[in-house]
């Protein structure tokens, strides 16, 4: 996009006698941006050597001005390849749905890079949460979910031991697995609280150590009141959003 004309060009230069700091007019700037579809979801922001030198600012005004609209979610990083604009998606909390149904009905590609899967006896926690007898089996997940290959979020669930025949019937869809044996959840209690990220979980999803972050607690229930998962998910504060319709009681 930015071959053909300078990236001020495209998004403007700062407005002469504004009094207001620099790094918030460039943030001005790609804001207003962004919000014109001047740039797209996905588009890349040039590096800050090269906005500094457009806009005669120093590198430490540019990052300024970055972070703080990586910390309003206009922006994301990734390790590595540098600074985009965000693809916010937002996910319902008034329908039980998985994360590949999710990103699937946004016309997004889901897929999972599997940490870990086990199985073992139930420990205090999960006995508690899920209503089962110490020493009872359980299934244990841990995953990162992607969407067109970005990272968003990396979640670990619990599953009774008796809700699946094995780990092997796990594929690529938990839920799908439940389904197929008449396990998958029909009801669902969900928690979410923002945390920070810690260093494990920041790596995994190519963001930095303390990023802001979203979890979500879902205890899963079948018809029969029985609870079936335990579900932590760690999800990327600048790339979600997450709505529920009320309406009167």
């Amino acid at each position: 996009m930015f071959q053909t004309m300078s990236f001020a060009a495209l998004i403007g230069t700062f407005r002469p006698g504004n009094p207001a700091p620099l790094y918030h007019q460039l943030q001005q700037l790609l804001r207003d941006a962004i919000q014109q579809k001047l740039l797209a979801a996905g588009d890349a922001i040039p590096p800050e050597r090269e906005l500094a030198i457009e806009y005669d600012i120093s590198r430490i005004t540019v990052r300024k001005a970055i972070s703080g609209l990586v910390e309003e979610g206009l922006l994301t990083r990734r390790r590595g390849a540098g600074t985009f604009v965000a693809r916010r998606l937002e996910k319902s909390f008034s329908r039980i749905s998985s994360f590949s149904e999710d990103m699937l009905s946004r016309g997004r590609a889901p897929r999972s890079q599997w940490i870990s899967r086990s199985s073992g006896a139930v420990t205090p926690e999960e006995a508690m949460v899920l209503g089962l007898s110490p020493g009872a089996a359980v299934f244990r997940f841990r995953r990162i979910r992607f969407a067109d290959d970005v990272p968003m979020a990396y979640e670990q669930t619990t599953i009774a031991g008796g809700c699946l025949p094995s780990l092997d019937a796990v594929e690529d869809s938990l839920y799908e697995a439940l389904a197929r044996v008449g396990c998958r959840p029909v009801r669902a209690l969900q928690r979410l609280r923002a945390v920070p990220f810690r260093s494990e979980h920041a790596r995994m999803l190519e963001v930095d150590s303390g990023h802001a972050g979203l979890l979500i607690e879902r205890h899963g229930f079948l018809r029969d009141g029985r609870a079936v998962e335990f579900t932590q998910s760690f999800y990327r504060g600048d790339a979600y959003d997450f709505v529920a319709e009320l309406g009167d009681i």
